[in-house]
């Protein structure tokens, strides 16, 4: 990576490469760089690259780890996304059908919310106090 690069890459295992990608592009503004489903994708938000991998493929981000264990979709890693107006943003991803794992939480930096992608993979969606 060169140092005027400041691309920050992410990648998520996903249970439905297709989905990932309809989910990403339609409700949180991705585009699609490369489309190999389904095994894999490539989406770009400004300055993120998502890379999401169906589980069990032959590429090394499924491979199994030394003691046998395989990785999958979902947990607590996140990335998140800062948003004007968090209230207005949930109220329309809601109405699209997106699940969230929480409800609004404030504390002193803002208020977040954890959206799920379609594979139980989170999104922080942050407001800046």
């Amino acid at each position: 990576m060169s140092s005027t690069d400041n691309t920050v890459a992410v990648r998520y295992l996903v249970d439905d490469v297709a989905a990932a990608v309809s989910f990403y592009v339609e409700h949180l503004g991705f585009e699609v760089e490369m489309d190999r489903s389904p095994g894999f994708a490539a989406l770009r938000r400004g300055a993120l690259r998502l890379l999401v991998n169906a589980p069990g493929g032959p590429g090394g981000a499924s491979q199994a780890m030394p003691d046998g264990s395989r990785p999958e979709p979902g947990g607590w890693n996140r990335f998140q996304i800062e948003v004007a107006d968090l209230g207005a943003e949930v109220e329309r991803l809601r109405a699209a059908g997106v699940a969230f794992r929480n409800e609004i939480v404030a504390g002193r930096g803002g208020a977040q919310i954890l959206a799920e992608d379609p594979s139980g993979n989170l999104v922080e969606l942050f407001e800046p106090a």
